[in-house]
């Protein structure tokens, strides 16, 4: 198959053309056009219109080496963004985003029943964005199993580090947040982010034993938490007005973290965390603290009727 998802192709016998917005086998492909209604056609039947270029795949002209160095050698930053394509919405492309100044010689590998694809092969030069896969959003449910692999290569006086593998099965979850301005792209774009090079949130098992199964009169003697739970600093701090954003945030995440605690003690089905719209560094960093927890099941937007796009709801295993 010579089509990819997103690609601009024109009609053959007709006065038609749209984007590929799904493969269907090996000789037919679904192409939506300006009316948003997806059409089958045979590939030989298409032909592609060059010209369009999806947003992330912008060739910047600049100095990549000298640009690794700018302000220091940069070490961290790496990750999978996931956007939806300016044109066919029903689309959505994986890009590796590059913010280290290492050179990174990178492989996407899918897996699914057992059988193994590689998807793309490259290396993603200093502070770059690359392209690596497409799918249809609305088929998450059937993607695949994604394995990403990277190493790290610099002629800089500079350690390289571990090579990175990350298994990553999506879930509807990873895209019930909102989306965020994604780093590097030009022009700006927003979508969804997945860190590769974080350290994986360890979790001690006897600890974690010990904090479920304290004798009744130690979990009574945590205070049984409300439904919803304003994280508005106003409401938790009185000085809110000396503190520092740095410190409000710090404040925040504790009366997160205890709240959350509590409402595990006690086995509460759902909550919500009140965290406001703003700057969503606040809703990042609760959505991240959710995602790794064993005790979550879920989370996604609370009543936007009510809360617009400034609450969580949680739903507790």
């Amino acid at each position: 198959m010579k089509y990819k998802l997103g690609d601009f192709v024109r009609f053959v016998d007709e006065k038609m053309e749209g984007f590929v917005t799904r493969i269907i086998d090996d000789q037919m492909i679904g192409v939506t056009g300006e009316d948003d209604f997806e059409i089958p056609v045979l590939a030989s039947k298409v032909t592609t219109v060059h010209g369009y270029v999806p947003a992330g795949e912008q060739k910047i002209d600049i100095n990549q080496e000298a640009l690794a160095f700018t302000g220091g050698f940069e070490t961290k930053g790496i990750y999978i963004a996931v956007a939806s394509d300016p044109k066919a919405n029903s689309v959505v492309h994986f890009y590796l985003i590059n913010e280290t100044s290492f050179q990174l010689p990178a492989s996407l590998t899918t897996k699914k029943q057992a059988l193994y694809k590689g998807e793309y092969v490259g290396i993603a030069d200093p502070k770059s964005v690359t392209k690596i896969y497409s799918a249809q959003l609305a088929d998450l449910q059937l993607w695949p199993e994604f394995v990403f692999n990277t190493l790290f290569y610099t002629t800089h006086n500079t350690e390289p580090f571990p090579p990175i593998s990350v298994n990553k099965i999506f879930k509807a979850k990873d895209f019930s947040g909102s989306k965020k301005p994604l780093p590097l792209f030009n022009p700006p774009t927003i979508g969804w982010l997945t860190r590769l090079d974080e350290p994986e949130l360890v979790i001690d098992a006897q600890k974690l034993k010990e904090s479920f199964f304290k004798p009744a009169e130690e979990k009574a003697a945590v205070e049984k938490p409300a439904n919803e739970i304003d994280l508005h600093i106003e409401k938790l701090r009185d000085d809110y007005q000396f503190l520092t954003g740095a410190e409000i945030l710090s404040v925040q995440l504790a009366y997160f973290h205890k709240a959350l605690d509590a409402a595990i003690v006690h086995q509460l089905h759902e909550i919500i965390f009140i965290h406001g719209s703003g700057t969503g560094v606040l809703k990042n960093e609760i959505q991240k603290v959710l995602s790794k927890h064993q005790k979550i099941q879920t989370f996604m937007d609370a009543r936007k009727e009510k809360f617009g796009y400034g609450a969580t709801r949680v739903l507790l295993k």
